[in-house]
């Protein structure tokens, strides 16, 4: 027999209107709508207040954020396409302001003159070339070259010599930073790191200790085990000899 009494036509969300705010959900969006044709604006203000209540009350950690009110008042008019026309408290967002586009970032074209040693190494030298007191200026520059001694020691991943970073300071800085040939930069070392091998070789070190302590524990067990059993069977024989029934 043929059904009569179809269904009809299936309510799926494809077909439905897109969700503008999902975290309120689609029946908050249905009241919205239901707020945005009614006739009077008495009876909107008054659906709208409940409305903003019961979005408070899905959205709970909006009550930490400063001025959560005006949060959700700005929420439903998103959501009632700044149709609504309603007595808010805050000023009614345009669609411009939410929706505008920020600029675009801009990436960084700037030429390094030496990349081990970056950006920053510049611009401190920049910074050193303008102070006017002689002593300030000399532990700036010092520590200029500390730093760079460091970065290079990073990026190469080698040992390098003073005059090396003396040199390369005064080049950046064009001739005017430059330091006594008898002062000492800090002692900077590349170091790998040896504190996994060394737990390895410890690790493979005690594995080896318990496989020969066990090894020979374990074989004098066995042996003593089996004398013990060789010598009651040895007495079990001479005692079933000796009796006779």
């Amino acid at each position: 027999m043929a059904l009569t009494n179809l269904p009809g036509p299936f309510d799926y969300n494809s077909t439905r209107s897109k969700l503008l705010l999902t975290e309120y959900g689609r029946n908050v969006q249905n009241m919205v709508k239901y707020i945005v044709a009614l006739p009077t604006k008495e009876e909107r203000n008054r659906y709208a207040q409940v409305v903003i209540d019961l979005m408070g009350f899905l959205n709970p950690h909006l009550r930490d954020v400063a001025d959560f009110k005006h949060k959700l008042w700005d929420h439903l008019h998103i959501i009632s396409g700044f149709q609504l026309d309603v007595d808010s408290p805050y000023p009614k967002p345009t669609e411009e302001a939410i929706h505008i586009k920020p600029e675009p970032l801009k990436y960084p074209n700037q030429r390094i003159r030496s990349r081990h040693y970056g950006k920053t190494i510049e611009l401190m030298i920049q910074k050193a070339k303008t102070i006017e007191e002689p002593e300030r200026k000399r532990h700036m520059v010092q520590a200029i070259a500390n730093f760079m001694k460091m970065a290079y020691v990073q990026w190469n991943k080698d040992s390098v010599a003073d005059e090396i970073i003396l040199n390369d300071l005064y080049s950046l800085s064009n001739g005017e930073l430059k330091l006594e040939e008898n002062v000492n930069l800090n002692k900077v070392e590349f170091r790998t790191n040896n504190n996994n091998n060394n737990n390895n070789n410890n690790r493979g070190r005690q594995n080896n200790q318990n496989n020969r302590g066990g090894g020979a524990g374990g074989g004098r067990q066995n042996n003593n085990n089996q004398n013990r059993n060789n010598n009651q069977n040895n007495r079990n024989r001479n005692n079933g000899g000796a009796k006779k029934y």
